[in-house]
């Protein structure tokens, strides 16, 4: 593309400064597995609030989708294939979005193989469906993440987020390799955290809970494993992706700029932090 445009934050007349700190107008957030489940209600939520989100899908479909969704609503986002295990489709997805609007703010790692898996013991596992599962949940946030660094590096500015889950908590039985490629995004999180502070980038993990999406899943919890879970946590309630948001938006933003290299759960407190 030849036009560049280069996306501003505004500087909102009559907001005290310390309250435009915690918005995300204007910032590009690249949102991977943004076509359905956790990752669509944060692009919608992100436009809504005046970001310009980057829904990234290996389901071109479902990432048009959330983008007209979004445009309907008044907002701005743009759509783009990616195949966060491929490094040749992360480049060209960064590539696009660098020409489109001149800047990346935020990555967040959220696309990743869990709702095909079938439950199985770990010594049933295919070597093949291992493998896969690293490729997609541990290597492409990896690829990812090193796609955008430098471009952050440049900005002196720049928000990470990677997304874990419970599971690791609690040892999910019959799900090792997801599991393990979960527990895998707190380390990486720690150690980039390390290597790119001092470029004003910051690096965040969100631990979220059992999360009630639109996707199908090869096996879905049983009512009443999800009343037994439910009854274990604080807030008496299922969890559901608008329940992220916050989180993660107050990470994106200029706010959380000395928060880095931290795991924080979001499920309604079935774990406590020491």
């Amino acid at each position: 593309m030849d036009h560049v445009e280069i996306v501003k934050a505004p500087q909102e007349s009559g907001v005290p400064e310390w309250a435009r700190d915690f918005g995300v107008a204007g910032r590009v957030v690249i949102i991977t597995g943004g076509g359905q489940g956790i990752g669509r209600e944060l692009a919608r939520q992100f436009a809504a609030a005046g970001a310009i989100p980057v829904v990234a899908d290996v389901q071109i479909a479902n990432a048009q989708r959330v983008r007209s969704e979004i445009e309907e609503r008044g907002g701005r986002a743009m759509a783009a294939f990616v195949d966060v295990a491929d490094p040749a489709s992360v480049e060209r997805m960064v590539a696009d979005t660098l020409a489109a609007y001149g800047r990346i703010d935020v990555l967040i790692n959220n696309a990743a193989v869990f709702a095909s898996l079938k439950k199985r013991k770990f010594y049933q596992i295919p070597t093949e469906e291992w493998d896969m599962v690293m490729r997609v949940n541990v290597t492409g946030p990896f690829l990812c993440s090193r796609a955008v660094a430098p471009v952050m590096q440049a900005a002196r500015w720049g928000r990470i987020i990677n997304i874990a889950s419970d599971a690791v908590t609690k040892g999910v039985m019959n799900y090792m390799h997801y599991v393990t490629s979960k527990s895998a995004m707190i380390g990486f999180t720690n150690a980039m955290a390390r290597e790119l502070g001092e470029d004003g980038v910051n690096v965040n993990c969100i631990r979220p809970g059992a999360v009630a999406t639109e996707v199908d899943r090869e096996v879905n919890p049983t009512l009443d494993l999800r009343r037994t879970q439910i009854a274990q946590q604080c807030i008496k309630r299922g969890m559901e992706p608008p329940d992220l948001v916050g989180l993660i938006m107050f990470l994106s933003s200029p706010a959380s700029s000395f928060i880095t290299g931290q795991t924080i759960a979001c499920d309604g407190g079935y774990t406590h932090s020491a």
